[in-house]
């Protein structure tokens, strides 16, 4: 088939969150498939300059560094120039836009006003900012409302949209979208993250401080708010015993905060802050922990979650969003009632208790993790990419009718357990 030529923009390209890394993964997988690949993204300079990441060309556009908000926000005020020059050189044959602000503002009219096929896959959740920037229910429900607006606005000028999961997909059909919605997971790479059983646990452990006798509870991810790894810590000084570790890796705006919290409740010798983890140890660490805990109530797939599964690793999830998709109670791991520390220690006493049944979860989850290969998730964007190119006349009108439908390969039935059945559950075991 005829390689195209793929122009993406977005806020972030980089492992340091779910969006900048699924792009990556995606973007440099494309190449390798052959495909031509310019990623547009706000510079960290007050220049533009242009730099090829692993056979990405990466264009790094003017931008502001809005510091006093968030270390990683950079806003490009006047964009549209270097776009338009960037659509003359480039000729993409589909753009696909990472989300909603500036830069894709204006990669999105650009597309539009040339009649390119464009595509969007949706990161955004209100949910993963406001409970923690406002207080008053009513407020944040009015705030939330305008926010999906202002994402609407560049988003129902699409052809289509992806999600990576079902959770995710319906949350987009709630709002007021003209444009069909596919769920293609963002994938996991099954060979650099697999169930290794020659890994070294003990020089692992020793490297990153962990107890060698102890079972180790392993959180990884940002360490921001909406993540809620204040639950675990919480949980910890709720479960009246000391022969486990929670471990948790990561960065983020609490993570000064959290490690008060575990002094305060007199848990810090149990909860161990490992900080930035290189990507060459993290399949090792999953290897060397024994459970994954991921006790975020706003994950629209969790990329964690995934590699934690495809490393053979029983998971303690969350049962809100999108978790439960990847998380089946009592046969890959167990849910948890969403931000109770009561509810997660729980089940963290039952994980203590049943080491008799890590294995058969770690396996149960590897199957899990290989619907989500990235080599699936791939020839999914590219077929996905194929089809929406020879629709676009179709589907350039406001108002798309037909949904273009993907192989059935990339489909997955969600199978979510209510909260009373998990309750009734916990009673009974």
């Amino acid at each position: 088939m005829k390689p195209l030529r793929i122009l993406m923009a977005g806020q972030i390209y980089s492992d340091g969150n779910g969006q900048g890394g699924f792009t990556m993964r995606l973007a440099e997988h494309l190449v390798k498939r052959g495909h031509q690949v310019k990623m547009l993204m706000p510079s960290d300079r007050a220049n533009s300059y242009f730099v090829c990441i692993n056979g990405v060309q990466v264009e790094k556009i003017a931008a502001i560094h809005f510091s006093v908000l968030h270390p990683a926000i950079y806003v490009t005020p006047w964009p549209r120039p270097r776009v338009r020059e960037i659509f003359q050189s480039f000729d993409p044959d589909i753009v696909h836009i990472q989300d909603h602000y500036f830069l894709s503002q204006s990669v999105a009219r650009e597309a539009r006003q040339r009649s390119t096929p464009l595509i969007g896959t949706n990161h955004f959740l209100p949910e993963n900012l406001l409970p923690f920037l406002i207080r008053s229910p009513r407020l944040r429900q009015l705030v939330g409302r305008v926010l999906w607006k202002i994402m609407l606005s560049v988003f129902n000028q699409l052809d289509a949209a992806t999600t990576p999961s079902h959770a995710a997909a319906e949350i987009l059909r709630r709002q007021k979208i003209h444009f069909p919605v596919h769920v293609i997971s963002n994938g996991v790479d099954t060979a650099r993250f697999a169930f290794d059983p020659g890994v070294d646990r003990l020089s692992i452990r020793q490297k990153y401080r962990l107890a060698a006798d102890k079972p180790i509870f392993l959180y990884v991810g940002r360490l921001d708010g909406e993540k809620r790894v204040d639950v675990l810590v919480k949980a910890v000084s709720e479960l009246p015993r000391a022969d486990f570790q929670l471990a948790i890796v990561g960065n983020g705006l609490r993570a000064q905060a959290l490690r008060r919290q575990s002094q305060d409740l007199a848990v810090d010798g149990q909860v161990i802050f490992l900080g930035y983890v290189s990507a060459a140890d993290l399949p090792a660490l999953y290897m060397s922990s024994d459970i994954f805990v991921m006790p975020s109530s706003a994950e629209l797939q969790s990329i964690a979650t995934l590699e934690a599964l495809s490393c053979g690793k029983p998971v303690l999830a969350a049962n809100a969003r999108a978790l439960p998709e990847l998380v089946t109670h009592g046969v890959n791991g167990y849910l948890f009632e969403s931000d109770s520390a009561t509810d997660a220690a729980y089940w963290m006493k039952k994980f203590l208790e049943r080491p008799g049944l890590w294995a058969s979860m770690g396996k149960a989850g590897i199957l899990r993790a290989q619907s989500h290969s990235l080599d699936n998730t791939i020839t999914a964007y590219d077929e996905c990419y194929r089809m929406i190119i020879e629709k676009h006349p179709e589907l350039a009108s406001p108002f798309p009718i037909k949904s273009i439908e993907l192989p059935d390969t990339y489909r997955r039935k969600r199978a979510v357990k209510p909260k009373r059945q998990l309750l009734f559950q916990r009673r009974s075991k």
